[in-house]
């Protein structure tokens, strides 16, 4: 669930329903209903004067959950209702009362809105830095383990799933300098044919081209 979603869930939680009008016919217009000024003369933002006009419940806040505007209708309306000039609506002053959005505290040196969810940006960190990172692909290079040479971490198209290809004999010398011995080569393990990636044939063919990342030399674009 995103995160502006699950807020606002949790916002509309509050919501409560509304109290019959006093004289029982449904359909009066109550000020207890709706945010409403009861000094004409008490400057207040244009932001919350549209929510007055409107008839918008904090709860409906128009802005979006978190924003600063957001938090500042908040406090605006909290500071004016200790003030005893603004009539809140049912629902706005149960969220005046039993919450403190608007309000901002300390956590950890830093100033955080109070009442609002959170994401705790230390413990994403965290499970990113444990996240396994694939090894690098399609890059050949010296071997530690395996009884061969070299190593290359290949892509299997068939499973999409990452695997080690180890080629080279570890006690032979790859003569690719050498035309004659690179031609047999190519001859005798058919390097033309080698095509298949995840194949050690295709890397022990295709040597000559990684030759500066194996401390072979300068790089040659040619077969073995």
């Amino acid at each position: 669930m995103k995160l502006k979603q699950f807020i606002q869930e949790a916002i509309q939680r509050y919501q409560l329903s509304k109290k019959p009008c006093s004289c029982g016919c449904g359909t009066c217009d109550d000020t207890v209903n709706k945010l409403a000024l009861r000094e004409n003369k008490v400057p207040i933002s244009e932001d919350l004067r549209y929510h007055i006009e409107n008839g918008i419940s904090l709860q409906e806040n128009v802005f979006r959950i978190g924003s600063k505007k957001y938090l500042q209708l908040f406090a605006e309306a909290r500071l004016l209702n200790e003030w005893g000039v603004l009539t809140l609506d049912e629902n706005s002053q149960f969220l005046i009362e039993t919450t403190d959005i608007g309000k901002f505290g300390i956590y950890e040196g830093k100033k955080v809105p109070l009442d609002l969810p959170m994401v705790d940006e230390e413990i994403d960190e965290a499970k990113k830095k444990t996240q396994k990172k694939d090894p690098p692909v399609g890059k050949p290079m010296r071997a530690s383990s395996g009884g061969k040479k070299f190593k290359v971490y290949v892509r299997d198209p068939k499973t999409g799933n990452i695997k080690t290809v180890r080629f080279g004999a570890s006690g032979l010398s790859a003569k690719i300098r050498n035309p004659k011995a690179r031609n047999a080569f190519a001859k005798r393990h058919r390097c033309a044919q080698a095509k298949d990636r995840t194949k050690a044939s295709y890397w022990s063919c295709n040597l000559p081209r990684y030759a500066p990342a194996l401390g072979l030399g300068p790089k040659m674009n040619t077969y073995w």
